[in-house]
């Protein structure tokens, strides 16, 4: 009898466990002849575990709380795998409601700065029974080991007294009945230290397979307890055979702990019939056990596989959390990224026992880390937010003072400009915005619907004017197409018309004045030289009725025009030394810069002609020498 029945393995965390360490081979030597108690020799912790929890899905803390309760005022023991549960459960939910209430309060237009989390008497009466239950276990464990140490002496007790009975085949004859009881004693007695089981049910075996050997029965009663002991071991088969149908894994890995338990505590069959009962026993049980085991490498590999996306999440929140942040909509834009890759969080299922506290301090401290310093940039604005704030206000004061005056363009003017200075204005927290705004708003559109009714009949004369402007240019330029004696006096007439016209619409005026100036240029351009050559020619006709005056009288002549070309010329260079100054970004400034040319351009013309006037008194001089 060489082969020693390996314990089945202790219960194990079924709700974030890995798969067991050992391999759930059960294995026993072949029953000894006659009476020998060939028990599996398994640990007797693994066959009193309790079944692991049906883990409920809690949705409040109060269900939490209620169910922790029970367990820290009930009589049962605390079960390591509910506790950690419920204590994950909790957590959870108490983290999601939590942050639930910062994102309320910040969509409502709070000031995440002024945010404060106020104690939970949930979370605090959650601490207050969790102290008591780890106390209660704590407590429970001492007992325990106690009663192994207890149940250890006992069996030890017990082994001593069987030792004593194998003296000789009459003695154990006669000390049957007390050997039976003290078996009966030993099934009694459960848990004794797991270092020592497998030593103490070798020594216990070893003693009783010596005394059956040594027992003298008669033939009837032997094979009548061989018999009955291969029924129950035959039903025992039977049901750990049926385990391998049962759709809980962790229920069937459970009951046939207990089919364990009961095999071990049966008594022998024939000698014959031992090791083939047995190998049927242990079949059935390694198909229950490989699924066991199969089952939590599953869930070991779907939390290595959750740890992997958690650790991945936890880097794609590191690093929006490194990610520099130059103003709110940055903010905003990182909080909501950070928000969604939590949702996803909260999707994932456990990972590995040893990782999964690790993993979510991660992944938490991460987004503490970004949440934190966002409430520090927007304690930093608050300043600046009330000091926005009182600007703004200040231009509504004066946007209201000015909402019912009737100067029309002056008011307009200060209006549009209140508006771009509001455009440069900081933020100021949302809702307080959009209510300053619309203050600011309606004061503007109030003045502006009064303009727009006031001036509905100016629109209309002012497309009359249009109009008539456009009529006296094509005028002009049937002028200039004609020429004529009386060209100058026409084109006279039709400026002083064109002048006395009121104002036209605002986006037609740049236009029509370009088209104005345009003939009138050309008009002006012809008269000048016409008019120079005429007043020329009148000059040199009237030198000689100058000449008769007396002998300076020519060059008195002279001097006054030199006066007058120096003059000319004064005027001239102050002009283009002033269109080098001005800036001609705008239309307006355009305009300008073109009357200014056609002024200097009609100056340059009366230059020419006080020179040829001077030419003409110099070569009336020559020709009198």
């Amino acid at each position: 009898m060489d082969s020693q029945e390996k314990a089945p393995i202790e219960e194990q965390n079924v709700n974030q466990t890995p798969a067991p360490e050992s391999e759930n081979v059960v294995e026993t030597a072949a029953e000894a002849p006659q009476e020998a108690a060939a028990e599996p020799a398994a640990s007797t912790e693994a066959s009193e575990a309790p079944e692991a929890p049906q883990l409920k899905q809690y949705q409040t803390k109060k269900e939490v709380l209620e169910r922790v309760r029970e367990i820290a005022h009930g009589s049962d023991a605390p079960q390591k795998e509910e506790v950690d549960y419920l204590k994950t459960c909790f957590y959870k939910l108490h983290i999601a409601e939590r942050e639930a209430k910062i994102k309320d309060y910040i969509d409502g237009g709070g000031d995440p700065e002024q945010y404060q989390i106020t104690p939970d008497p949930d979370e605090e009466a959650f601490k207050a029974e969790m102290v008591l239950i780890r106390e209660k276990r704590q407590q429970l464990f001492r007992e325990q080991e106690q009663e192994k140490q207890e149940n250890l002496q006992k069996k030890l007790d017990i082994i001593e007294k069987i030792k004593a009975m194998v003296t000789s085949p009459e003695e154990a004859n006669k000390s049957y009945k007390d050997f039976k009881a003290l078996q009966d004693e030993w099934r009694e007695i459960k848990n004794v230290p797991a270092e020592r089981a497998n030593e103490l049910w070798r020594n216990y075996q070893l003693y009783v397979e010596q005394f059956y050997d040594l027992l003298k029965l008669n033939s009837e009663a032997r094979e009548y307890d061989f018999k009955k002991n291969l029924e129950l071991k035959t039903k025992l088969c039977e049901a750990a055979e049926k385990l391998a149908e049962e759709a809980d894994v962790i229920s069937a890995f459970h009951q046939l702990q207990k089919l364990h338990q009961e095999y071990r505590e049966t008594g022998p069959v024939s000698k014959e019939l031992r090791e083939e009962i047995w190998q049927r026993f242990k079949t059935a049980s390694s198909t229950v056990n490989k699924r066991f085991q199969q089952h939590f490498e599953g869930i070991r590999a779907k939390e290595e596989d959750n740890l992997v996306k958690k650790t991945a999440l936890c880097e794609k929140v590191e690093a929006i959390a490194a990610e520099e942040n130059k103003g709110s909509a940055d903010w905003e834009r990182h909080t909501k990224e950070i928000i969604e890759l939590q949702a996803e969080w909260k999707t994932i299922g456990f990972a590995p026992q040893k990782m999964n506290v690790k993993i979510f301090e991660r992944f938490r401290a991460a987004c503490d880390d970004f949440f934190g310093r966002k409430a520090e940039y927007f304690k930093g604005l608050k300043d600046q937010f009330k000091d926005n704030a009182e600007k703004k206000r200040a231009l509504i004061e004066k946007a209201k003072a000015l909402q019912d005056s009737t100067e029309w363009k002056s008011t307009s003017d200060k209006l549009i400009n209140l508006q771009k200075e509001w455009k440069t204005i900081g933020m100021v927290p949302k809702k307080l915005g959009d209510q300053l705004w619309e203050e600011f708003l309606g004061a503007c559109n109030k003045f502006f619907e009064a303009r727009n009714a006031a001036g509905a009949g100016t629109r209309n004369e002012e497309r009359d004017n249009l109009e008539k402007k456009r009529d006296v240019i094509a005028r002009l330029k049937a002028a200039a197409e004609e020429a004529g004696e009386n060209l100058q006096e026409r084109v006279q007439k039709l400026v002083e018309e064109y002048q006395g016209i009121g104002h036209v619409p605002f986006k037609e005026k740049d236009k029509l004045y370009a088209e104005y100036h345009e003939v009138l240029d050309k008009l002006y351009k012809d008269l000048n030289i016409t008019v120079a050559k005429r007043r020329l020619s009148k000059f040199k006709d009237n030198l000689k009725q100058v000449a008769e005056r007396g002998e300076n009288a020519l060059d008195n002549e002279r001097s006054r025009l030199m006066r007058q070309y120096e003059q000319l010329k004064s005027e001239v260079q102050t002009y283009e030394n002033n269109l080098g100054f001005l800036n001609a970004s705008s239309k307006k400034g355009n305009s300008l810069i073109d009357e200014m040319n056609r002024k200097v351009q009609k100056l340059k013309d009366e230059v020419q002609l006080v020179r040829d006037k001077i030419k003409a008194i110099d070569a009336e001089n020559a020709a009198k020498e």
